[in-house]
C-alpha cells in the first residue's frame, strides 16, 4: 500500500464534468429588487445545458437572485401563475448542467435561482440553505465552523436544491445519494401553495422530488445534513479490474474509511483491465485544519494532461503511470474532507468549440461487477468516441426516492466521453448508449438520468420501474401540467 498525494494528482476524483459550465444564454436584462429577466422580443429566446446539443427555445428567463423566504416564494408565485395564465411551462434550474434539457421548459418560463443564505445549526447537525445556494457557497460558510456537506456531489458549482432534484451522489461513504441527508425542505407547488416536505411531513411528496428533477415544484429551502471536516490521508492500491468490485466492498468494512474512489484504465488495447482504488482515513491530527480553498496549480496542470489524452493513446498510458506511480512518489500529503470536494467543474473545460464533454453513469451491484467490465470492452473500443475518464463510487441502497438508481448498494461507474458536435458523433453516441444501457439493465442496472436523451422509453421503464407510478403522482400534484421539462416531454408524458 502507498500513500497518495492531494486529488489534483490524481486529475481530479470527480465526474470530471467538461464542457460549459453553465447554460448558455444570451445576456440578462437586470431588473429591480434582485430579480431580472429575459422576455425577448420578436420570438422566444433559447437555452442550452451543459453538452451544447439542447439548445430550447423559451419564452423568457426570470432569474432570482438572493431572495429568501417570503419574498422568494412570492417571486415563484408570480412567474408560475404568469406561465399558467398564458398556458406555458415552467422549470426551475440553478447551473443547468444536466445534458438533456432536463431544467429547460420548452417554449416556458425557466427560472434561475442565485445566491441565498447558509445557516448552520452545530447542535443539530444541519444547515439551512436557499434553494439556489452553490456546493461553494455552503463550503465556505461551514468549513470556518469546522464542518462540511456530508453528501455532495464531487464538483462545487452546483445549486443545492438542483442536486436534491437530480438525486446526485458523492464520495463519501459508506451514504447514500444526497438526498438521503435532507432533513426537510419547503416548496412552491404547481397551485402556488407553499409547503414543507419532510420523512414525517407530507412524506410521499418528498420521495417524488427527491430525484423528481423538479416536475413536483419550486423548492425555496433545505434543511441538509452536515458532517465534522477531518484531515485525512490517501492509500492507494493497484489491482486487476476483476478484482474490483469485491475489493471495494471489503476496502468499505473499514469503519475509518470515509471516502473513497476508483479507477479503471481506459488504453483502447488494454481497456478497462487495471484498476486502483483510493481510500481516505483520518490522520492522528485533527488540530488546525487548512481552510479549504479552491483550485491551485497542480489542479490546472492534471486538467491539462487530462486533456492532452484526447486521440493520443501514448497519452492515455501516460496518464495511468502518472496516476499509479509519479502520484504516489510525489505526494503522500494529508488533505481535508472540504477541500477534496472544494473543486470547480470549471478547470476541466475543454475550450474546444466543435467538441463537447458527455456524460454517462451506470450504476451495478458489486457482485455483477466483473460481468460490466465484459460488456463495457465489447461496446465501448467498438464506438469512435473518445474516452477519457471512468471515476467509481460507491452508493448505498436508497429505499426513498421514487425515481431511485440505486436500489440495492451499487457501484457508480461516471464515465465522461470527448464528442465531436456532429450529427454523425451524435448518432454513434445514442447507439453505443442504447447497447451500454441493454446490457447494464441485462445485469440488474440502471443508467443516470440527467444526461442526454437517447435511451428508448422502454429502456427507461425497464430500469426506473416505478417511472409509471411518477408520472401518476405528478398528474395528480400538477393536473395542467405547470412543471415540465424534456424528461417529462420524452418519456413520461405517455405514461
Amino acid at each position: 500500500m502507498r500513500k497518495l498525494s492531494r486529488r489534483a494528482i490524481l486529475f481530479g476524483s470527480g465526474a470530471l464534468l467538461g464542457g460549459a459550465l453553465t447554460s448558455r444564454l444570451s445576456a440578462d436584462l437586470p431588473g429591480n429588487d434582485g430579480v431580472s429577466w429575459i422576455r425577448p422580443e420578436g420570438g422566444p429566446g433559447r437555452l442550452n445545458d451543459a453538452s451544447g446539443l439542447s439548445a430550447t427555445p423559451v419564452h423568457s428567463h426570470l432569474i432570482i437572485k438572493d431572495k429568501r423566504g417570503d419574498a422568494l416564494a412570492a417571486a415563484l408565485r408570480a412567474e408560475i401563475a404568469n406561465a399558467r395564465a398564458a398556458g406555458r411551462p415552467v422549470n426551475v434550474g440553478a447551473a443547468r448542467h444536466s445534458m438533456g434539457g432536463r431544467a429547460i421548459p420548452r417554449d416556458g418560463h425557466a427560472i434561475t435561482c442565485q445566491g441565498g443564505f447558509v445557516e448552520p445549526d452545530s447542535d443539530n447537525g444541519t444547515f439551512r440553505v436557499q434553494a439556489g445556494t452553490r456546493w461553494s457557497e455552503v463550503i465556505a460558510a461551514l468549513d470556518p465552523l469546522g464542518f462540511g456537506p456530508k453528501v455532495m456531489q464531487s464538483n462545487n458549482d452546483f445549486g443545492v436544491a438542483a442536486t436534491f432534484c437530480v438525486n446526485a451522489h458523492g464520495w463519501p461513504v459508506k451514504l447514500g445519494p444526497m438526498g438521503a441527508t435532507v432533513r426537510s425542505f419547503d416548496m412552491v407547488l404547481p397551485d402556488g401553495e407553499l409547503v414543507t416536505c419532510s420523512r414525517q411531513q407530507n412524506a410521499e411528496l418528498f420521495g417524488q422530488t427527491m430525484g423528481g428533477y423538479g416536475l413536483t415544484g419550486a423548492i425555496t429551502q433545505m434543511v441538509v445534513e452536515m458532517a465534522p471536516n477531518r484531515r485525512l490521508v490517501p492509500q492507494f492500491e493497484e489491482m486487476r479490474a476483476e478484482e474490483f468490485g469485491a475489493r471495494f466492498v471489503e476496502a468499505l468494512n473499514d469503519e475509518t474509511v470515509s471516502m473513497a474512489y476508483g479507477r479503471l484504465n481506459v488504453e483502447r488495447a488494454s481497456f478497462f483491465e487495471k484498476a486502483l482504488l483510493i481510500t481516505y482515513r483520518p490522520t492522528d491530527d485533527q488540530d488546525a485544519l487548512e481552510t479549504a480553498g479552491g483550485s491551485n496549480m497542480a489542479a490546472h496542470v492534471a486538467a491539462r494532461v487530462y486533456r492532452w489524452q484526447l486521440g493520443n493513446e501514448p497519452f492515455k498510458s501516460l496518464r495511468w503511470w502518472f496516476e499509479t506511480e509519479l502520484g504516489p512518489a510525489l505526494g503522500g500529503g494529508a488533505v481535508t474532507r472540504n477541500a477534496l470536494m472544494n473543486e470547480p467543474v470549471i478547470t476541466l473545460d475543454d475550450r474546444d468549440p466543435n467538441r463537447t464533454d458527455i456524460l454517462h453513469e451506470y450504476f451495478v451491484a458489486p457482485e455483477r461487477f466483473t460481468e460490466f467490465l465484459a460488456l463495457c470492452r465489447e461496446i465501448i473500443p467498438a464506438s469512435y468516441q473518445e474516452f477519457l475518464n471512468v471515476t467509481l463510487r460507491f452508493v448505498d441502497r436508497d429505499s426513498e426516492s421514487v425515481l431511485a438508481y440505486a436500489g440495492v448498494p451499487r457501484i457508480a461507474a461516471v464515465m465522461s466521453f470527448s464528442q465531436e458536435m456532429t450529427a454523425r458523433a451524435e448518432a454513434d453516441m445514442a447507439r453505443m448508449t442504447r447497447a451500454m444501457i441493454d446490457g447494464v439493465t441485462g445485469i440488474g442496472g440502471t443508467y443516470y438520468l440527467p444526461y442526454r436523451p437517447h435511451a428508448t422509453p422502454e429502456q427507461l421503464l425497464r430500469a426506473y420501474p416505478r417511472a409509471a407510478e411518477f408520472a401518476a403522482a405528478k398528474r395528480a400534484l400538477d393536473p395542467d401540467l405547470i412543471f415540465r421539462n424534456n424528461l417529462w416531454d420524452r418519456y413520461l408524458v405517455t405514461l
